[in-house]
């Protein structure tokens, strides 16, 4: 049997070494689970992955993408055939592993494919592995929010979004940054209280204002050494920085005394390699969430899979707001 799917087999630019075309279809083994894939969600890692930006190309061929959606064809020997039918959300298809969600089958642990709320999506479910994942584990990992007042740094990106969401679904007060008045709106559609352009705005001095100078218990950090001078100023005593990048600069000074002294918290994250405890609590309230109805998915474009190349171009490029999805 053969399927459809998109593959390299060297790392590079997008249109140099994505291929796409028929292979052999995968076989469901012991412990997993057969998906037709719907939607597949690209997302930064993934490119960086095949620009050779995360290092020389793993295996002799790799379909790529991580996130993806779809419905459990069939089962591997372990797994309780009542699985076949079941609509299915995948995290970490790709994670050191040859074969992602980039093609019209995968067959993935059991674990890995969680069940899809009959309210979502299969376009949104290819949002939820690494996007939303990283929003949830980056507000409720230290537990519940309510109360609190959040910071969330990139409101407008796609990880920033669903965290808006999911701190306002927490019950918390959001502030959030931006850089320009169409991401202050992409940031307000989510939710937050109050939007900081910090191209023109001094954020230290507008969160001190916004709080009367109490500040804030809790950030969701997409640029940890970029934006640390002006987040450090307003954190809380006990206050928790949960960061899950640093691009601008990887290698930042950290003002320890001043952390110190406000008992901050510092928590380095990636969500690939989230605990089994971490991920259980993350997979189970994302899907609790999703099935209140009140967490939207920002879609920018629905992309077909031999237009994969064009999708990645896209991503790299940063030139939309929300998850680029492969309909597959």
């Amino acid at each position: 049997m053969m399927m459809k799917a998109v593959w390299y087999e060297a790392t590079g630019p997008a249109q140099d070494v994505l291929q796409f075309g028929e292979m052999a279809s995968p076989d469901a083994g012991p412990g997993e689970v057969l998906v037709r894939i719907k939607s597949s969600g690209v997302n930064p890692s993934d490119v960086k992955s095949r620009a050779g930006l995360r290092g020389p190309i793993p295996f002799s061929r790799v379909i790529p993408h991580s996130d993806g959606a779809g419905i459990i064809e069939a089962v591997g020997e372990g797994v309780d055939a009542s699985r076949i039918g079941q609509r299915v959300w995948i995290w970490n298809a790709a994670w050191r592993r040859a074969f992602g969600t980039c093609a019209e089958l995968l067959a993935t642990p059991s674990a890995q494919a969680i069940p899809l709320p009959d309210n979502t999506e299969f376009d949104a479910g290819a949002c939820l592995g690494i996007p939303a994942s990283t929003a949830y584990h980056g507000v409720f990992s230290d537990g519940a929010v309510e109360g609190q007042t959040i910071l969330v740094t990139g409101g407008a990106g796609a990880v920033g979004h669903y965290a808006i969401q999911l701190a306002k679904y927490g019950g918390a007060k959001v502030i959030t940054t931006v850089s320009g008045e169409a991401k202050a709106a992409h940031a307000r559609s989510a939710g937050a209280d109050h939007v900081i352009n910090y191209k023109t705005e001094s954020v230290h001095e507008k969160i001190s204002d916004l709080t009367q100078g109490a500040g804030v218990d809790r950030v969701v950090e997409v640029e940890f050494g970029g934006n640390l001078s002006e987040v450090a100023p307003v954190l809380k005593a006990g206050a928790v920085i949960a960061t899950y990048g640093s691009m601008a600069d990887p290698k930042p000074a950290l003002p320890f005394y001043d952390l110190m002294f406000k008992n901050v918290t510092l928590k380095m994250y990636l969500v690939y390699l989230l605990s089994e405890a971490d991920r259980k609590q993350t997979v189970e309230g994302l899907n609790i969430a999703l099935s209140s109805g009140k967490i939207s998915h920002a879609i920018a474009k629905r992309i077909p899979l031999e237009d994969t190349a064009k999708a990645h171009e896209i991503v790299e490029a940063a030139s939309e707001m929300g998850n680029i999805i492969i309909d597959i």
